[in-house]
């Protein structure tokens, strides 16, 4: 079956509700190589100006990311690559893909992160050693993304606090005051508002005002939803999911992000000045069942001028 163009998808009927459609406005979308190689035409899901996330797992060659931001590029896509430190064997290798994705897609954005991996494969060990390294600033680029977790992170945490993680945004918020990149804090996905909320409200209480580019997980089967939170360290919001498994009347049912978004669209729509500025959605169940979903529930404005580059 062909896919219809966007602005037709767009047009059909569907539940919409004013306060998420503009919670949705400028969302950004993570896709891998291999997943955009089954995608026949992205201008056909995506409205344009849609920020692309291309997520670099290990193994995955520097070939295949250029490749897969090239043709995102090409479409009219604003690309934003990972550049994962643990997978990064050294400022050589870091400076070599900078100029890849410079020369061949026009790339002048980037996700910095540590990556998936438990050992560093080479210098690198976290986001803030790459941007210590001043390359991204010499290569000019416009934004830098840095990874966030509303609920905590296990491996930088251990024993259950957040005092790394806390620490490591007081470094980042610092480091945005040094560099002329624009820069946002990308997050984990999560279920449930009320964390994140707190979490929200905690960072700008301590100073800590990048803004945030909140985790959303697509629409998808339950039971893959619940993989995909055990193996990312999902806090407390995955009881949502596993009270919905319980429910034998909803456990055939796809999971959808109808609940989480309504209520922090609320939340932004009664305190304008909430630190969350965009979506960004991992499409656990498909970029094409993500992408539908969205625009059938009002994504479908792209980039916001305000907060383009």
């Amino acid at each position: 079956m062909s896919l219809l163009p966007f602005r037709k998808r767009a047009e059909k009927p569907a539940y919409r509700s004013a306060s998420v459609e503009a919670f949705l406005d400028g969302f950004s979308i993570e896709v891998m190589p291999r997943t955009a190689e089954k995608v026949e035409d992205f201008t056909a899901l995506l409205p344009k100006g849609t920020r692309v996330y291309i997520a670099h797992i290990d193994g995955t060659p520097i070939e295949d990311m250029v490749a897969t931001a090239k043709r995102l590029a090409d479409d009219g896509f604003p690309v934003m690559p990972h550049f994962p430190a643990r997978i990064i064997k050294d400022a050589a290798t870091l400076g070599d893909w900078i100029a890849r994705y410079q020369g061949e897609a026009g790339v002048d954005q980037a996700l910095l992160l540590a990556g998936g991996v438990a050992e560093p494969q080479g210098d690198f060990h976290c986001s803030m050693q790459l941007m210590e390294t001043g390359l991204f600033d010499k290569a000019g680029f416009k934004r830098l993304h840095v990874a966030g977790h509303p609920e905590g992170n296990k491996d930088i945490d251990p024993d259950g606090s957040d005092r790394a993680v806390m620490d490591a945004l007081r470094w980042k918020q610092k480091f945005s005051e040094t560099t002329d990149a624009q820069m946002a804090l990308a997050t984990q996905f999560c279920f449930e508002a009320a964390p994140v909320i707190a979490w929200v409200d905690r960072l700008q209480a301590e100073g800590i005002t990048l803004p945030v580019h909140i985790g959303i997980a697509g629409p998808a089967k339950l039971q893959t939803l619940i993989k995909f939170a055990i193996a990312c360290g999902v806090g407390p919001s995955l009881r949502v999911l596993q009270k919905r498994a319980m429910d034998v009347t909803k456990l055939l049912l796809p999971y959808e992000p109808t609940d989480i978004l309504h209520d922090l669209a609320a939340h932004k729509a009664a305190n304008p000045d909430f630190g969350i500025e965009q979506v960004h959605f991992f499409p656990l169940g498909g970029i094409k069942t993500n992408a539908t979903w969205t625009a059938e529930h009002g994504g479908a404005s792209g980039t916001p001028a305000a907060i383009q580059g």
